[in-house]
This record gives structure tokens, sequence and C-alpha cells, in this order.
């Protein structure tokens, strides 16, 4: 029951903004700093702080898959007419990359694993390898870095300063909302340092990829995983299986989580051997369109 716990404040923590939800296509204006972002969580850190006072505009719409996004020319005509472009800087935007030394504009463009150091995808015991190993591999690193409450608190903070810095005539109701929302994420990191704290296991599995390292890394869980966060959907390997099976059952695990958007298969397998029961773990890295919509 409290790891049950975890995932509903860390959701609800992440998932409900104060603010509204603009709409969801793109207006520029020569009035506001005109915003946007790749995906949601940059999305709601810059609606926390910034609410009406900026145009902000999420590029990639809500349910769909970011690690196979291709930009349209119109989209690469808006971020060039933005004043702030703000993405995660993993392997899925490495055509925002090529969009930066292709256009010639005064877009200010924000990466995520700029304001907070990445972490390498790490390969636990039985994790699915679903990497080619040759003398091209090079390193991989966790795109999922607002996972951490810590982490979001030191990114919204950089982006505070920006705006203030930016819209000067602004600056208070910027500083006034951060502080808001800072306080937010310090009692959602105090909680779930307390229910950790009385929790009877400090193990969880996650029977899909495993997009919440950053977390786990802040509060000291272990984990294990059927594949690496940023992996490409493809068949488990009976040894890995077999591997999390063995584990559930002889640690008594009760439950089995699975990410936004999967298609449940390695969960369902999971949990139909070992009578673990499957909960949603979302890590906010894109949410429904009624999700988005409702706010």
């Amino acid at each position: 029951m409290k790891k049950i716990i975890l995932v509903v404040i860390f959701s609800i923590a992440l998932l409900s903004g104060c603010t509204k939800t603009q709409d969801y296509a793109y207006v520029h204006s020569n009035e506001k700093l005109n915003i946007i972002t790749t995906i949601f969580p940059q999305y709601d850190f810059v609606r926390q702080i910034a609410g009406d006072n900026v145009n902000l505009h999420m590029l990639i719409p809500p349910g769909s898959e970011s690690h196979t996004y291709d930009p349209s020319p119109g989209d690469i005509i808006n971020i060039s007419q933005c004043d702030v472009f703000i993405y995660a800087g993993g392997e899925s935007d490495e055509w925002v990359r090529e969009i930066i030394q292709t256009i010639d504009s005064d877009t200010i463009f924000i990466s995520l694993m700029d304001i907070v150091p990445p972490l390498e995808e790490q390969h636990v015991e039985g994790m699915q390898d679903t990497y080619m190993h040759s003398h091209e591999h090079h390193e991989e690193y966790d795109e999922h870095i607002w996972t951490s409450p810590v982490n979001a608190d030191i990114i919204s903070s950089y982006l505070c300063d920006l705006f203030c810095e930016l819209d000067a005539d602004n600056s208070d109701i910027y500083a006034e909302n951060y502080n808001n929302y800072s306080q937010q994420l310090h009692e959602l990191d105090r909680r779930t340092q307390e229910v950790l704290d009385n929790s009877e296991r400090n193990t969880i599995i996650f029977g899909d990829r495993f997009p919440i390292r950053y977390f786990t890394e802040q509060y000291n869980i272990n984990y294990y995983a059927a594949f690496p966060g940023c992996a490409a959907e493809v068949e488990p390997s009976p040894k890995t299986l077999i591997f999390l099976t063995d584990k559930i059952r002889n640690e008594n695990i009760p439950v089995v989580f699975y990410r936004e958007f999967s298609n449940k298969k390695v969960a369902q397998i999971l949990s139909e051997e070992t009578g673990a029961k499957m909960l949603l773990f979302h890590s906010a890295h894109n949410i429904t369109s009624e999700e988005f919509y409702d706010g």
C-alpha cells in the first residue's frame, strides 16, 4: 500500500497543474514571450511559473510518441520565430541539434541536460540489453531528468531566472509563482522520503522501459526492469522474463509497474506468473489529449 501511495503522490504532483492549460494551437505574439517546448514536463514547468504572461506551445501533440517525432516545415518556422525553445536533450532530440545548426535566429535553446547533469543509461542485472555492442557504440544518457522532484525544482528555478531576465516587467509574478511551486516540490520531496523511510522494502520491479532512473537515484531505490528507459520496443528474452519472475517471487514483491502509453505486455506476463498487482507509474513524459485539455 505504501508503494501505491508513493506513485499517487508523484503522479498528482506532476500531472495536476495549478494553471489552466492553454490552447494547443501555436499563436505568436509581439506582446509576450513566445515559448515552445517539445514535451509535457517542460510545458508544465513553464505554465507553473509564467501562467498567462507568456504564449506557450507544446510542439509534440498530447498522446504522441516523442522518440519518433519528426518536425514539419511549419514547426521549424515556429521554432525559429519563438523567443525560447525548451527540450530534454536526449537521443530523441537529435533533430533539435540539427535545427540549431541550420536556422539563423535569436531563439534561445534550452536543454534540460544542460541544467541538471544527466545520468548514463544503466543496465541492471536481468535487464534486456537492446543496444548493439560495436565499436560505434556510445554512451546513452537518460533524458527523463524531471522525474526527480529535486531536479524539477532546479529546472524551474533556472527557467524563472531566465524569464525574469527576458521579461523584467513581470519578474515579480514569475518569482512569486516559482516560490509557490517550489514549496509544492519540496513538500512532495519530503512526503516521498517519509513514505520510503517507513516502507517495508526498497526494491521496485518495472515490467517495461524504465523512465524513472532520476527518481530512484534521488531516493536510493533499488530497481529491476525489462528494458532501459530509451530502449526501442522489443520483445523481452526468456532470460529477462525468468529473472524478473524469480525476483518477484523470491522477494515477495507485490507490485509490478508499467509506464504510460505502454502495451503492458511484459507487466501482464509477470503479473500472471506471480500474482503481483499491475500499477501505472506515470513518468509524465507525455499525457493523453484528455489529460492535457482537462488541465
